[in-house]
């Protein structure tokens, strides 16, 4: 009796020493298994920002990890803007204030050696008096008149947006504005490129003859609408 019970006495530790060993191999293991998610890529929200000119707003960076996690990237994130005469950018806390007189820049956030970019545009707050004109900035016509033209060969047409600011000086908000045609054709397209101004809208061969709508708007001002009939 006396030597089982020694025996049994000498098993528990032995037995006790084994676990330990068995968990810290694991445990060493595990280190190597279940490593950390890695960023696959980086977003900025809103995805595009609008702030008044003299205002500022904070964006957020948001990543994309390798386990499809996703979460704000709060530290190490780089913020740049392409342009800090109409959009200036603090590059550590991502806050962004509109400057000059408004306009549109591509605002970048990069986090370990990956980017995101907005579009963000800033704009004036005392605007009224919104009108979409065709032409050359303050020389075309006021409102614009209906374009009407042939789908049977490609044709381009110039328009500009102007409004008032408080003192009611005109100003050409064209490049800040958002330039939109509908309904959308069926057949080939009317598209307008308003990176500078006047707006230029391109109508190509063959686009479904009808009748459309050019809306031109600008932040918290009633957007404003000009004629295109496209004739077979």
């Amino acid at each position: 009796m006396a030597t089982e019970r020694g025996f049994a006495g000498k098993r528990l530790p032995m037995t006790l020493a084994f676990a330990v060993l068995l968990v810290a191999a694991f445990g060493a293991g595990c280190k190597n298994f279940f490593q950390d998610p890695t960023l696959s890529s980086v977003a900025i929200q809103p995805p595009s920002p609008q702030v008044e000119v003299g205002q500022s707003t904070t964006l957020q960076a948001w990543g994309t990890y390798s386990d499809n996690s996703r979460k704000q990237i709060k530290s190490g994130v780089v913020w740049t803007s392409s342009d800090s005469t109409v959009i200036s950018i603090d590059q550590n806390t991502g806050q962004i204030t509109g400057q000059g007189s408004g306009g549109t820049a591509t605002i970048t956030a990069s986090a370990q050696g990956l980017s995101g970019t907005a579009t963000g545009t800033s704009f004036l707050g005392s605007i009224t008096g919104l009108t979409v004109c065709s032409g050359a900035y303050d020389t075309g016509t006021c409102p614009a008149a209906t374009w009407s033209i042939s789908s049977s060969s490609s044709a381009t047409n110039d328009y500009y947006a102007r409004a008032l600011d408080k003192s009611s000086n005109k100003i050409d908000v064209t490049t800040v504005a958002t330039f939109a045609v509908t309904p959308t054709p069926t057949t080939g397209s009317i598209q307008c490129d308003n990176t500078s101004s006047p707006a230029v809208c391109t109508l190509a061969q063959g686009t479904t003859p009808g009748n459309y709508l050019l809306t031109v708007s600008y932040p918290n001002v009633s957007p404003v609408t000009a004629s295109i009939v496209v004739s077979p």
